[in-house]
């Protein structure tokens, strides 16, 4: 029994004092990043519309990719790695997190954009984050386990501020390093750097894409109403498009690392692969005819064109909108050019949910909204954060759907993500064939038939016993 004579206050005074230290250290750290961030959201966004003005920038895509290509050579260094070289930084104090991380991933992403490349924002604003706060980290001469957790703030503020979710942004950091577990030692910094640094963008009067989800009609009759208030028949087409999201987060993540490693086999000069990849995207524009899978996805470049936004109303997306997207920007990131991936999942994802819908007969925009975080959480293999963005931006109304939904997804996708540098803590399935696995990487390499297929084509490619052979 514990000494009643008396009630000692010390844990709480230990607690106040982490809290004082730790709002300190990261309140400048996420008012700088938000106000990054607001700068960056703010350029890309004038960078996309000036292309609009000017559609001949496309045919300049390849040089853009070149000029891309010889930054990082010249002055990127160890920058080119992106979000892996922050989340390794995390698992293991290594080099650092170079300070120019966070200027070349903004102007670089910003020329992928004004040229037309199809990327997202996401890995932008992480990197500005991680950047930032491992340059004040080490202005404060945080070691060890401290600028382990400036690192993840660093990342919560640049996620939560970039798309103005800072609870998903505090979740995201602390889930997206390990599968299997969250890195709950983070938590205190990661929430306070993710609200703050959200609250620095919209004082800089950046504003984000506001979403709607219609009010649902029920299908089939409620099993007893009054008591149990939910509709299983939609409940089964949830589950059912939920694992198609997590098939397209499979898909978008295999082909990235495939399209990466088949490039490098093919091309003598690495130069020449981003350049290649400006001339696929062109080619394919003029294919299509049309200019909607360029570039973010969430403004649109002319009446009708499919967007996020549109795909949340019936009609609002051609039934393979969500693979042309795939193929845009998994060519795009895939030979060297810079941005996230996150914006071009939402946008698969939210077509793929408008395909469905019609389909299975199932409410467009709520579908949209499923697929938008699922196919999201399948990729980064985040289900909790993305759980979390979708009652951030559609509204706590649905959140049973958008937790089966993100962890039905996250399943679904396997053991791949667009983040090699991930650790397996706990692998999805507990079987002896995954109990081997400690690392995204690891796992990605090893594959069913599929992968083991393109290994074979790429040995007899590389040995020369190909066409013409």
């Amino acid at each position: 029994m514990p000494d009643s004579k008396y009630i000692s206050f010390k844990e709480h005074y230990i607690i106040i004092k982490h809290l004082v230290r730790w709002t300190a250290l990261v309140l400048p750290v996420a008012v700088v990043i938000g106000s990054m961030v607001a700068l960056f959201l703010w350029s890309l966004s004038a960078a996309i519309h000036f292309r609009f003005a000017h559609t001949w920038l496309l045919y300049l895509l390849p040089l853009a990719g070149l000029l891309i290509y010889f930054i990082y050579k010249w002055i990127g260094k160890s920058s080119e790695k992106g979000n892996n070289l922050i989340m390794e930084e995390i698992h293991e104090e290594g080099g650092g997190v170079p300070k120019r991380m966070a200027p070349i991933i903004l102007i670089t992403t910003i020329i992928t954009h004004l040229f037309g490349g199809s990327a997202g924002r996401e890995g932008t604003a992480v990197q500005i984050g991680g950047s930032i706060a491992s340059m004040f980290g080490g202005w404060f001469k945080l070691k060890g386990p401290d600028m382990r957790m400036m690192l993840i703030a660093g990342v919560a503020a640049g996620f939560g501020a970039v798309f103005g979710t800072p609870v998903t942004g505090a979740i995201f950091a602390m889930e997206v390093l390990t599968i299997g577990r969250i890195q709950y030692e983070a938590l205190l910094p990661a929430l306070i750097a993710a609200i703050i640094g959200d609250i620095t963008v919209s004082a800089w009067h950046v504003s984000h894409v506001q979403y709607h989800i219609d009010a649902l009609q029920h299908e089939v009759p409620l099993i007893m109403p009054g008591i149990f208030h939910f509709d299983i028949l939609l409940l089964a087409k949830v589950i059912l498009s939920s694992a198609a999201f997590g098939l397209a987060s499979f898909l978008f993540a295999s082909m990235v690392s495939e399209i990466k490693n088949v490039c490098i086999k093919i091309f003598k000069h690495k130069w020449m692969i981003p350049v290649f990849g400006g001339l696929v995207i062109i080619g394919l524009t003029l294919l299509i005819g049309k200019p909607d899978y360029l570039s973010l996805g969430v403004d649109a470049e002319h009446a009708g064109a499919i967007t996020i936004p549109s795909a949340f109303h019936a009609g609002g997306a051609d039934i393979w909108s969500w693979l042309w997207k795939t193929i845009y920007t998994t060519v795009t990131l895939g030979t060297g050019f810079k941005g996230g991936e996150v914006t071009p999942l939402f946008y698969i994802g939210a077509t793929l949910g408008n395909t469905l819908a019609g389909i299975l007969n199932a409410p467009v925009s709520l579908f949209a909204a499923l697929g938008f975080i699922a196919v999201f959480a399948g990729a980064t293999n985040t289900p909790l954060a993305c759980t979390f963005m979708g009652v951030e931006l559609f509204g706590g109304q649905h959140v049973i759907l958008f937790a089966v939904a993100c962890f039905t997804a996250y399943f679904f996708s396997g053991h791949s993500g667009i983040y090699s540098s991930q650790k397996i803590a706990i692998p999805k399935i507990m079987d002896e064939l995954y109990s081997d696995e400690t690392s995204l990487s690891g796992a990605m390499k090893r594959r069913g038939y599929f992968y083991q297929k393109l290994k074979k084509y790429r040995v007899l490619f590389k040995n020369g016993d190909g066409v013409g052979k």
